[in-house]
């Protein structure tokens, strides 16, 4: 595995914030979307997490500026996205944002995202495309999915959550250091619902706006696959609600910290960042 090289990470005012863009095979759209959330949150340091690409990612991704963590193989969005809480635990991040490289989450919901984080009693903050507007028009048949996933976590978990398969989402310190340790594998974005719910963290929504992807095909596209993912998500959901045994004595769960307090436009502007590097990565 190999990163951006530590010494490398331009200096950011507190609370250092990181984006994180999972992609594979996203050179068609990564650099448009780090183009677009620099424009709209730039005291952040944006971070793509390249899960195995065999096109251009990574060189578009570092012609456009941004960190890079490039996994050798394909180890699956549950890997490459704890992959993301661990470089931001590594390196001091106290907000993680992920998004997805792909273009369908909007960067200007991004600051809504992180305003709910300091306002609102939360770890976790889900961009949600079902309140608010409504969302961005979702097939049906996910749909009808959906809805069956978010009856069973407001069945287990008692959470009022109505976009439990949403990526955009934000993330505290406190959440981030739970997450570095332990995360699911397999469905993240359900099963961090349940697990945020077993660790004491507090999640909220907010409305989010989605949109259609430019290039690509979605994984989604036929009712047999929707069928297929309905059917192991649930029973994963439902192992990790079930689950009994302890966790493990690595996993430090922090108490409640106050809210994050936004960079003020003064303390917005980066520093110069110098050319990027590539070594090693533990």
């Amino acid at each position: 595995m190999y990163a951006t090289n530590p010494d490398t990470l331009p200096s950011r005012p507190e609370p250092k914030i990181l984006i994180a863009l999972l992609a594979l095979n996203e050179a068609r759209n990564v650099g448009r979307v780090i183009h677009n959330v620099k424009a709209h949150v730039p005291f952040a340091d944006v971070l793509v997490v390249d899960d195995g690409s065999v096109d251009d990612t990574v060189t578009v991704a570092h012609a456009a500026g941004a960190l890079v963590v490039q996994v050798p193989y394909n180890i699956g969005i549950g890997a490459a996205e704890q992959t993301a809480f661990k470089f931001a635990a590594r390196h001091g991040y106290k907000v993680l944002i992920r998004n997805d490289g792909d273009g369908q989450h909007e960067p200007e919901d991004i600051p809504l995202l992180l305003n709910a984080l300091e306002m609102q009693p939360a770890d976790m903050i889900i961009g949600s495309r079902f309140i608010g507007e409504g969302d961005y028009g979702t097939p049906t048949t996910r749909r009808m999915g959906i809805l069956i996933i978010t009856g069973i976590l407001r069945l287990l978990t008692q959470q009022p959550i109505t976009d439990p398969t949403s990526g955009f989402r934000a993330f505290n310190h406190r959440a981030i250091t739970c997450f570095a340790q332990i995360y699911p594998q397999d469905y993240p974005e359900p099963e961090t619902i349940v697990m945020a719910h077993r660790l004491g963290l507090r999640v909220k929504e907010v409305p989010a706006h989605f949109h259609v992807r430019q290039h690509g095909r979605s994984q989604f596209f036929s009712i047999r696959t929707v069928a297929y993912y309905m059917v192991k998500v649930i029973l994963a959901i439902f192992i990790d609600a079930l689950r009994r045994d302890p966790l493990p004595e690595t996993v430090t769960i922090l108490p409640p910290e106050p809210p994050i307090q936004a960079p003020t436009q003064a303390q917005a502007q980066p520093t110069a960042q110098p050319p990027v590097k590539q070594s090693n990565m533990d």
